[in-house]
């Protein structure tokens, strides 16, 4: 039993023994854990503190280099600085030299400017006084073209006599326009003549081509004008003034074509002068070349020869009123006339316009006139007679083709005239419609004149009136003949009741 309880306790002793070494090992291996962790919590620490320092000094470095940065950024924004500085000085100086020369080109920009300014207006007054001399010197020309007619063409009159008797009227022809075509006339005054030579009635025709209107300067100065741009205008010539210009030129240079013409010519060969002054110009209307004829007229030597063309007081247009010229009324506008005479320029013949009245002969036939030269005739008629007298215009002139004015204080006042070219009689109806537009004008007069005839009625209804005057055909000869100095014939078909064949022809 002893031995058991001994066995027993040896047991637990023996296992009482395990329990404390088992307790002595785990408290040994908490103590081995307690000084790992212990050691371990000091390396953390010292691992700690390294890294803090390690951090510190990259901390430091980087403060240090941030400095650093900072210190070479700064050194290199002085640098910078003071670049931008110097540039900006360079600049500047460059600047102010550049608007210093800017100002100095400016300066003398504006000087150039001036002087070209200066020789720019004093080249436009000197134009201006040229042309202005220009235009002067042009009416000067105009103006003496009569006065400059050639002297000394007496010395060809043999010329053109042999020429005749050794190759008849053509080679006359060629040698009279060979001769007036080696006359020298002013610049743009002088164009194509031709001639032709009728040797029975010792009558030779002259077509002559007469300048246009532009020969006439459309101003009468020019001057300086300070525009912007200066410029050099034309102070225009007043077209009433235009167109005066116009008719004297033509007046003269027919005249002193005919007095030429005359000089040339031995008297015993030519008596008479057919002149024709044409211009060659455009219709207006049709755009086709157009020849209209100005100026026709027939004249004597003997009654050419009573002009005094060297009168300074002369005036050409009244002097071929005088000698019964055919001129248009608006020459400048090239209002044409019939030629008196007409030739042949195909053949270069003389080609008289004929008629079952006139036959051979070259006197105007009343009714062949148109109409406008029939009512400028009548016009002349009534001046010569010593009325003041004018044409009305073609349209809108209530039936009157003149109008006259007496200036006798008794008698006197206004005269409405109406002229009818016609072959058959005047019917009572126009002169009674004649006596209404007198009474709307309050006219003092009325005359109708007529290439034919009034019946008894008209003649009862002017007799009531007792205001009113008829012409018939034969009066109407007779007046022109009496006043104006033309033979005119009356081609009627037939002969008016109570007149003769003379009163005709």
């Amino acid at each position: 039993m002893a031995q058991r309880k001994s066995l027993a306790s040896q047991l637990m002793q023996a296992y009482r023994d395990a329990q404390k070494a088992k307790a002595a090992a785990a408290k040994q291996a908490e103590a081995e854990r307690l000084r790992q962790a212990r050691a371990e919590e000091r390396e953390a620490a010292r691992q700690a503190r390294e890294d803090a320092r390690r951090e510190r000094e990259q901390v430091q470095a980087w403060v240090r280099a941030k400095k650093q940065n900072e210190r070479t950024r700064a050194e290199e924004a002085r640098k910078a600085d003071q670049i931008v500085r110097d540039l900006e000085k360079r600049e500047a100086a460059r600047t102010k030299a550049a608007e210093q020369k800017k100002k100095a080109a400016a300066r003398e920009k504006t000087e150039a400017d001036r002087r070209a300014s200066q020789q720019l207006s004093e080249n436009l007054r000197r134009e201006a006084a040229a042309k202005t001399a220009e235009v002067e010197e042009q009416v000067k020309r105009l103006n003496a073209v009569l006065a400059g007619r050639a002297v000394g063409l007496h010395a060809h009159r043999l010329l053109v006599e042999e020429a005749l008797v050794n190759g008849g009227p053509d080679t006359m022809t060629e040698r009279v326009e060979s001769t007036l075509g080696k006359i020298i006339y002013p610049q743009g005054l002088r164009g194509m003549w031709r001639a032709a030579y009728a040797p029975e009635s010792r009558e030779l025709v002259l077509e002559v081509e007469l300048p246009g209107q532009a020969v006439v300067p459309a101003a009468t100065q020019y001057r300086y004008k300070a525009s912007t741009p200066p410029t050099v205008v034309p102070q225009p010539r007043k077209v009433a003034d235009t167109k005066a210009m116009y008719r004297d030129l033509v007046a003269r240079l027919a005249l002193r074509a005919i007095d030429e013409t005359l000089a040339v010519t031995p008297p015993a060969l030519v008596d008479v002068v057919a002149f024709n002054g044409h211009v060659n110009t455009k219709d207006r209307a049709t755009g086709r070349a157009d020849r209209p004829c100005l100026i026709s007229l027939r004249v004597r030597r003997d009654t050419f020869d009573e002009l005094v063309l060297d009168e300074p007081e002369l005036d050409p247009v009244q002097s071929l009123r005088y000698l019964n010229a055919i001129v248009s009324q608006h020459p400048y506008d090239l209002e044409p006339v019939r030629p008196v005479v007409t030739f042949d320029l195909a053949k270069y013949k003389l080609a008289l316009e004929r008629d079952v009245i006139a036959g051979l002969d070259s006197r105007p036939d009343l009714v062949a006139l148109d109409p406008i030269e029939f009512e400028h005739l009548i016009r002349r008629l009534f001046e010569a007679i010593g009325l003041k007298s004018w044409v009305t215009q073609a349209s809108r002139d209530d039936g009157i083709d003149a109008v006259a004015l007496n200036e006798e204080p008794l008698i006197g006042g206004l005269c409405i005239i109406q002229a009818k070219r016609t072959k058959n009689a005047v019917p009572a109806e126009a002169v009674r419609a004649l006596a209404g537009v007198m009474h709307d004008k309050a006219a003092a007069k009325g005359i109708v004149v007529t290439t034919a005839w009034f019946g008894k009625a008209s003649h009862d209804f002017a007799y009531r009136t007792g205001r009113m005057e008829l012409i018939d055909g034969r009066h109407l000869k007779a007046l022109l003949l009496e006043h104006l100095g033309i033979d005119a014939l009356i081609g009627l078909p037939k002969l008016p009741p109570g007149w003769e064949t003379r009163d005709l022809t």
